[in-house]
């Protein structure tokens, strides 16, 4: 009898507690960020790429105006309108770059070493998907910097708006598209395609340049892609078009589609734990 009441003890003891709320924790989180931190060619790709081009393509447009209202009163310029696509397209190239790091981990099978954690999957993407992009601010903040001292004139809620937008939107949809490919293919091919699909997807969706002079069937191309609902909603209060629910329900797809996929890809490729 006792014996069989100290097996019963000693098996409860042996348990493994699930942790709360997943296992999400601060401290996995702020080792996630030293490690992109530390990738300083990544780094400053990311912030110089965005700035160098803004320079070169938006900086001459300054003066010209993008609205009905004045630059002098206020109105955006064109050269505005292009920094905040840079930033955007910074925020997405900094985000997708979550995935080779995370190839890099399944080579060295950290991924399926966390599935013997109680950490939750989701959590796990969750985890990543906020430290990609707290690592989009620093792309946005950078061009944005630029354009300030290159002498752009914008009012304090648009500065904040598209700032707010670019980075929660593009930054979450496009760290978990990183994030995605980064479980589903192998690591030496994660950033190429990555970078790839960041180029295509950008001018299919309209980043550099407005929807509307697109042909027709670009157009309609445009609205299914993942970087016209972002880029449309960033860019709102420059254009002064009306709220368009388009644009994000096709965001609000995207990120659904890509956190889906991640965690799909996640539990595949560690289901031999």
């Amino acid at each position: 009898m006792t014996t069989a009441t100290t097996a019963t003890t000693d098996r409860v003891q042996l348990d493994r507690r699930v942790p709360p709320f997943g296992g999400f924790n601060l401290t996995y989180l702020g080792i996630e960020l030293k490690r992109k931190l530390r990738n300083r060619r990544t780094l400053i790709f990311t912030v110089a790429f965005p700035i160098v081009m803004f320079v070169i393509i938006g900086l001459p447009l300054r003066d010209t105006q993008l609205t009905a209202t004045p630059i002098a009163d206020g109105g955006p310029s064109v050269a505005a309108y292009i920094m905040v696509s840079m930033a955007m397209y910074g925020a997405m190239m900094s985000a997708t770059q979550t995935g080779a790091a995370v190839a890099v981990e399944r080579a060295q099978g950290w991924s399926r070493q966390l599935r013997l954690t109680p950490l939750n999957p989701l959590v796990n993407v969750l985890i990543k998907m906020i430290a990609g992009m707290l690592f989009g601010v620093i792309a946005i903040v950078a061009t944005f910097a630029a354009g300030a001292i290159a002498g752009i004139q914008l009012s304090p809620i648009q500065w904040i708006s598209t700032g707010l937008a670019a980075w929660l939107l593009a930054g979450a949809v496009f760290t978990t598209l990183g994030l995605m490919v980064g479980y589903m293919v192998r690591s030496e091919n994660v950033a190429q395609i990555t970078s790839l699909a960041i180029v295509v997807l950008a001018f299919l969706g309209g980043l550099f340049y407005p929807v509307e002079t697109m042909p027709e069937f670009m157009q309609v191309i445009a609205k299914f892609t993942p970087v016209y609902g972002i880029s449309e909603i960033a860019r709102e209060p420059l254009t002064g078009s009306s709220f368009d629910a388009l644009a994000l329900i096709n965001a609000i797809l995207w990120l659904g589609i890509f956190v889906a996929g991640t965690v799909f890809f996640f539990r595949r490729d560690t289901k031999r734990v």
